[in-house]
């Protein structure tokens, strides 16, 4: 059994019992827990196991050539990311890496980035109903606290990121990837300013121009369907929230000095995006492949490369570090509890192949040197105080308008 030997190489914390397709058992790992059983159906599928693990095991899964007998595949998937670091030294391993074109990153250009933006973001919107929070945020949320609930992190999170961009009143705000809308509506209520919104996906684009209608907001917020390349105007404040992922390495120079030219001499920009606490490595076969294609994420080293030419200063740079891996979590328990309305969307497959997604990407987050980092760009270095103090004090008086505001409503 080519998997069970390569699972022996790896394992050095929990064990796995592997049933190949003519019922033979093989125990790997120390015998601790935790402990599960996998059963392969084919004999080709222990080959492509061997061959190419972090795509092989969600897609057999996915198909159903592979299947979890003891345990659950949250058990299994935890077992080998925690100890995917031993397989990375593994020489047949390092060598793949070699031939793998994809560390050369994604190319986007226009209409690419379009194409896809569409193979994720323009699924049936009443399959993020299932799993997302009331506004629609899919990305990474804010727990201030243990016990936080979603809906309460993900305000937290639209409160946090308003309070690093020290916004005016009438100021002109850019959301470049603003996906449904939340944000964009958040800030023009919260500090009266005037925002546009860009993005591409013509299903989130429909969603957030009707928001737009019955907020009341549409003399202040305008969401287009547009490539953030294409915008001439200038702007006060720019914000970009899990959009970065999708630019592509090779360009990022583009992406950033796209956002000096729309800046202000005295702007603010706000990026917030997945990155790596390593050195730049590809993104995982499978998610490229069927969740994001063209995604990539970047490690900090790549981003400063980018951004040290342009003559933009970075005046705060935060990691968010555990933060992700519970959003996904509770996004995944979630889509579990409406696992029977996603296949009536959908089909079986699918499911698998969306239950699994969530659960890769939060053990990248627990045991695999994924973070989120929110990054600060002015274009003069006096442009913002001396000390973090006005982030500081902006969301705590932000959260308790908000609070009052939810008591006299109720």
């Amino acid at each position: 059994m080519l998997f069970a030997r390569l699972l022996n190489y790896t394992l050095r914390d929990g064990s796995v019992r592997v049933i190949d397709s003519s019922g033979r058992s093989r125990t790997v790992g120390r015998g601790d827990a935790p402990v599960c059983t996998v059963r392969l159906h084919n004999r080709l599928v222990d080959y492509r196991l061997f061959r190419n693990p972090g795509l092989a095991v969600p897609e057999a899964y996915m198909d159903g050539t592979l299947t979890v007998e003891e345990g659950t595949i949250r058990d299994f998937i935890e077992i080998c990311t925690r100890n995917y670091r031993h397989l990375e030294n593994h020489p047949l391993f390092r060598l793949a890496r070699l031939f793998d074109w994809a560390k050369f990153g994604q190319f986007n250009p226009m209409g690419k980035a379009q194409q896809n933006v569409a193979h994720h973001y323009d699924l049936s919107d009443q399959l993020y109903r299932l799993f997302l929070d009331r506004d629609r945020q899919y990305s990474c949320a804010y727990f201030t606290e243990q016990d936080t609930d979603l809906e309460s992190a993900q305000l937290a999170k639209k409160r946090h990121l308003a309070s690093k961009l020290l916004l005016k009143s009438g100021q002109k705000v850019l959301d470049i990837g603003c996906g449904w809308g939340g944000l964009g509506l958040y800030l023009a209520q919260a500090r009266n300013v005037n925002v546009k919104g860009v993005t591409l996906s013509r299903e989130q684009h429909a969603i957030a121009v009707e928001r737009v209608k019955e907020s009341g907001l549409a003399n202040r917020v305008n969401f287009q369907l547009q490539d953030y390349r294409e915008e001439r105007a200038r702007y006060d404040r720019i914000i970009s929230v899990g959009m970065f992922e999708h630019v592509g390495k090779r360009n990022y120079r583009e992406f950033f000095t796209t956002v000096r030219d729309l800046l202000s001499d005295d702007g603010v920009m706000l990026l917030h995006s997945i990155g790596r606490f390593d050195t730049p490595s590809p993104i995982n076969p499978f998610i490229r492949k069927y969740i994001f294609p063209g995604a990539d994420i970047p490690a900090l080293s790549e981003i400063m490369t980018a951004i040290e030419p342009l003559g933009l200063y970075v005046t705060d740079i935060e990691i968010l570090r555990l933060h992700y891996a519970e959003t996904l979590r509770e996004w995944r328990e979630r889509f579990l509890q409406n696992r029977d309305k996603a296949r009536d969307i959908y089909d079986e497959r699918f499911c698998r192949m969306w239950e699994i997604y969530l659960l890769l990407c939060e053990m990248g987050f627990r045991y695999e040197r994924l973070m989120v980092f929110q990054l600060q760009l002015t274009k003069k270095l006096d442009t913002l105080p001396l000390t973090r103090d006005y982030m500081v004090d902006w969301e705590r008086k932000q959260a308790t308008r908000e609070n009052a505001g939810r008591r006299h409503a109720a």
